[in-house]
């Protein structure tokens, strides 16, 4: 058969500094200088681009702005009107809910209509005129909802003149206030103006000249993460050479420390507690002679089974082994595939590890750990430690494994079919008082599957039934119970120590009704339900650190408009959950690269500047792709991003 010729791969389109070099070097001549034309040209592509950045910043301003008055809004028609308004509601959720008030029924998509035709006296009432099929809201149907006077009799806030430029508009809107507002707290603490005086507002404007001068602003620590293969599967020290060269370069970018992987499927490899902690007493010594702080990672996931993977870490094998003649203990999907990236929570109480259970297991290992390095931990050097609580450490099911052939943006699927998680499951079917609910959903798809293409995740599909909200809570509590139960122990065993704990960034369809991504992940996170505050009120319980995923890298790989994807959106969700129940927040890094746009972008909300409450990271993690001594920092200057997170340095990123 004659094969097909693959298609060429479209050039990509360049990008922060690679569109600088690109743009500087057809500005020059073929002998090495630039032309007249050339140069003129260039100084004034200069000054527009400086102008668009501008302008680009007002439009952020003028939105941020506005998304303040409208959650003040929605606070007021919350407490005083008593709206059932969802938690991130919008203008539609606000027109619906003044229409049912005035006793208009309002479906899902949109339509809107009485029961019974309206008198006829009352269609001469309106202002407009009245289209066929229409029935407008006359002024006795609103007489009792109090945003009537409002709409009516308010004076405008701004009153436009087409002469205004766009720098002007942007003072008088934030300018002219609307004091009568200032009553209704903001219910998004994030670019609120709560509190904030309007030359305050102003001088921003002033400020976006400048957004480049991080000088003065919050400290946050910027630690690294170590490469991993340098700890080889018999626990030693593979690579000393290279560890010092890369703490040697790491110590001159004036890292405030490391994050160190301590790795189950090493440590306790071939027998059940029989622990070996040397490479890492070895590797903890180097560290110690650069006098950087540590914080070391609770890794009880499995790293690697990718095409790409150059280093293959497995759980335990004596684990391995178990589950041969046991593979309930790992997830498990509808078809029956089991993944071994982490064991099922369903085992967390049931002693099927050689007498222990999966709880017992975890905390034996992490007891070991502070006592093998009490040392440490009494001299400081030792200043966190985060716990893994699922695939690559992050509490959540393993819904979208690429062993399991998932590609973005798929939905990934449920992982509760093991027969622990199935006995669970119907325990609680059989208390609701619904024995036959105790299934998982038959029309949910599979791992690449699309919303749309499914029974469950579709609008108004099953998700939303009596039985899909059942389904979705426990299986949202199974994955809340296990971060309980392992957290209690980990406070046991590190007491006084900072506990950190990883949350995913799961951006994919979140501008759909059912968030399907996040339900199969274990975030019960539809648009009428906030999958979030649930999992931080158990985290605040154990007064964790919540260690975030930033999306700010390279943005354009997230704008795919058939993914309904916003990470924006889920990171405003997730930090104003955090921090409204007062819990530190950390950053990470998810891909290996960022533009100078990516990087001021992490920066930014690291430390948001117009927050009121001037709350940060408490730090930040940069997850390297390879060794720093390779000279491979993707960063496009990491010593001007830590120097931009320490808030000590001006200027412009240097290409």
């Amino acid at each position: 058969m004659e094969s097909q010729p693959q298609p060429q791969p479209q050039p990509r389109r360049p990008r922060g500094f690679a569109a600088t070099a690109a743009a500087a070097a057809a500005s020059v001549s073929p002998t090495g200088t630039p032309s007249g034309s050339a140069g003129a040209s260039t100084a004034s592509s200069g000054k527009g681009k400086r102008e668009r950045e501008k302008e680009k910043e007002r439009t952020k301003l003028r939105e941020r702005h506005r998304r303040a008055i409208t959650s003040r809004m929605l606070a007021g028609l919350r407490q005083y009107g008593n709206f059932p308004l969802p938690a991130r509601a919008d203008m539609n959720d606000v027109l619906a809910a003044l229409a049912r008030e005035a006793g208009w029924t309002v479906e899902p998509d949109g339509t809107t209509y009485r029961h019974s035709p309206p008198p006829q006296h009352q269609q001469h009432l309106g202002a407009f005129p009245v289209r066929s099929g229409e029935s407008p809201l006359t002024a006795t149907s609103l007489k009792n909802c109090s945003v009537k006077a409002t709409l009516d009799c308010q004076q405008p806030v701004v009153r436009i003149d087409d002469s205004l430029s766009p720098a002007s508009l942007d003072s008088v809107v934030i300018a002219e206030r609307d004091t009568r507002s200032e009553k209704y707290p903001s219910t998004s603490p994030i670019n609120s103006v709560e509190g904030l005086e309007a030359d305050q507002l102003i001088q921003d404007v002033h400020s976006t000249e400048h957004d480049n001068d991080f000088t003065g602003t919050q400290y946050v620590p910027v630690y690294v993460k170590l490469s991993t293969g340098f700890i080889n599967n018999f626990c030693q020290l593979a690579d000393p050479d290279g560890v010092r060269q890369e703490l040697s370069h790491m110590n001159s970018l004036n890292v405030d420390g490391v994050i160190v992987d301590c790795w189950w499927g090493i440590v306790e490899c071939w027998n059940p507690q029989k622990y070996v902690w040397s490479g890492y007493r070895e590797l903890f010594n180097y560290i110690r002679e650069f006098k950087m702080k540590i914080q070391v990672v609770m890794a009880f996931h499995e790293y690697g089974r990718t095409d790409s993977a150059d280093v293959l870490i497995s759980l335990p094998n004596w684990i391995l082994e178990i589950g041969k003649e046991n593979q309930d203990i790992f997830f498990t999907d509808r078809e029956g595939r089991r993944t071994t990236e982490f064991l099922s929570w369903g085992i967390d109480k049931e002693r099927v590890l050689n007498g222990r259970t999966g709880v017992e297991v975890y905390f034996d290992f992490m007891r070991s750990f502070r006592t093998e390095f009490d040392d440490l931990f009494a001299e400081g050097l030792i200043s966190a430690v985060e716990i893994g609580l699922g695939p690559s450490g992050e509490l959540r099911y393993p819904s979208f494994s690429e062993r399991m052939e998932w590609r973005y943006p798929g939905i990934g699927e449920f992982q509760c079919y093991d027969k622990y998680l199935q006995q669970h499951l119907q325990r609680a079917a059989k208390l609701r008082g619904h024995s036959f609910w105790a299934r998982g959903p038959d029309n949910a798809g599979h791992y690449n599957s699309r919303p749309h293409e499914t029974g469950f995740f579709c609008e108004r599909g099953d998700y939303d039934s009596y039985y899909g909200r059942f389904f979705l809570h426990w299986y949202a509590q199974a994955l809340m119970d296990h971060a309980d139960n392992v957290l209690s122990l980990a406070n046991l065993a590190f007491e006084e120590t900072k506990i950190i704990v990883k949350i995913p960034a799961v951006y994919w369809w979140y501008k759909t009704s059912s968030h399907a991504a996040e339900l199969t992940a274990g975030y019960y996170n539809p648009t009428n339900q906030d999958g979030y505050s649930p999992v931080f009120e158990v985290l605040k319980k154990h007064s964790v650190t919540v260690k975030f995923v930033c999306y700010g890298l390279q943005i354009c790989s997230y704008e795919n408009d058939e993914a309904f994807a916003d990470p924006e959106g889920l990171s405003w969700q997730v930090l104003n959950s955090v921090w409204d129940r007062g819990l530190k927040v950390a950053g990470e890094n998810t891909l290996s690269c960022y533009d100078k746009e990516g990087c001021l972008r992490i920066i930014e909300t690291a430390k948001p500047r117009n927050d009121p409450d001037r709350r940060h990271f408490s730090f930040f993690v940069y997850q390297q792709p390879s060794p720093l001594v390779q000279g491979v920092i993707c960063l496009p200057d990491l010593d001007y991003f830590i120097k931009c997170m320490h808030g000590d340095i001006t200027g412009d990123l240097v290409p």
